[in-house]
């Protein structure tokens, strides 16, 4: 071979090399992609069930409640002592930790509540009207709610909304009229900005509308709008009158003395739930997933789970730091 021969020859082992290197680089980068990706996935899946095994949990605490001895299915009554209201300490698991809460909606002013059968509750309208002065919101949000939730476009009153001012918004949309499905549709309604909703969201829910407020998980804001004149302070002296064990009855109830002389409060309390809120947060190596899931008890003891939700951003509060990690 040629001396010339021998340095193309040479020149072309080395282009193969390179373009063989190049390659070969390709494939390790996409491998490593695969393997990141296939990781990802493997802990998200497994974040996921870890999450169901938190919502497990607490459909089994919730169903024991209501099978403890003694108890009365048919009339049933929770309070924030019982075993469900108490914060759980974190479970260990391999590279992080679980966290279940459960959490009474009943105790908390129901927006659905505003129209029952067709037509505008009127001692509900008060209610949240109060409810709402005392956070310093608007009090015409009632009204507004109450033409998203009727089913008609006539305005309930000059503080109402319907189609006529949405469509005018940018981007434009309608009023819903039907009950809310999540209390996050409240973002929605006509001059209701965050900050006031960050307000009002911690003591609203969005339930059947003959869903009735429990007294013994309400807190002291939400039973003050029972009354005109029954203010937060005075009505701290319902919360504490509950004692370990609540109201055994509403006629225990209305019977306080805080609530003297303030006239007809309705039908539409109780001293039972129905419906709770489980929050399952799970921690894994450096991801963390939150499953809130609305869960409905029925009388015989079965918990259903009417929905689920993955996208809201983990807002459980802290640990107890004196209470100890489960063995």
């Amino acid at each position: 071979m040629m001396p010339g021969q021998r340095g193309v020859a040479l020149i072309t082992v080395l282009l193969v090399v390179a373009i063989a290197m190049v390659v070969t680089a390709g494939m390790i980068a996409r491998q490593q992609l695969s393997i990141e990706s296939s990781s990802q996935q493997l802990n998200a899946r497994q974040a996921w069930h870890y999450a169901l095994g938190g919502e497990l949990l607490a459909k089994a605490i919730l169903s024991r409640d209501l099978r403890q001895p003694g108890s009365n299915p048919r009339q049933s009554v929770d309070h924030p002592q019982e075993a469900w209201a108490r914060q759980l300490p974190p479970f260990e698991i391999d590279q992080g930790s679980v966290r279940v809460q459960i959490e009474d909606l009943s105790g908390r002013f129901n927006l659905n509540s505003l129209l029952r059968n067709g037509q505008p509750d009127p001692l509900a309208m008060q209610r949240f009207q109060r409810l709402l002065l005392r956070l310093n919101i608007d009090p015409a949000l009632a009204e507004r709610l109450l033409d998203w939730l009727d089913e008609n476009q006539q305005s309930a009153s000059a503080g109402g909304a319907e189609d006529s001012e949405y469509l005018l918004l940018q981007p434009a949309y309608r009023a819903a009229n039907r009950p809310l499905l999540e209390v996050s549709e409240l973002r929605l309604l006509l001059d209701l900005d965050a900050t006031q909703f960050q307000r009002l969201q911690p003591h609203v829910s969005a339930l059947p509308a003959e869903t009735a407020l429990n007294v013994n998980t309400a807190s002291a804001l939400v039973l003050s709008t029972l009354a005109d004149n029954l203010t937060p302070e005075a009505a701290q002296a319902l919360v504490l009158a509950r004692g370990a064990e609540g109201f055994r009855s509403l006629a225990a109830f209305t019977a306080q003395p805080a609530l003297a002389g303030m006239g007809e409060l309705g039908d539409q309390l109780t001293v039972g739930s129905q419906y709770f809120l489980a929050r399952s947060e799970v921690r894994l190596g450096e991801r963390r997933r939150l499953l809130t899931s609305l869960l409905r008890r029925e009388p015989d003891g079965r918990v259903l789970v009417l929905q689920r939700d993955l996208g809201q951003a983990a807002r459980m509060p802290p640990a107890d730091p004196q209470t100890k990690e489960q063995p």
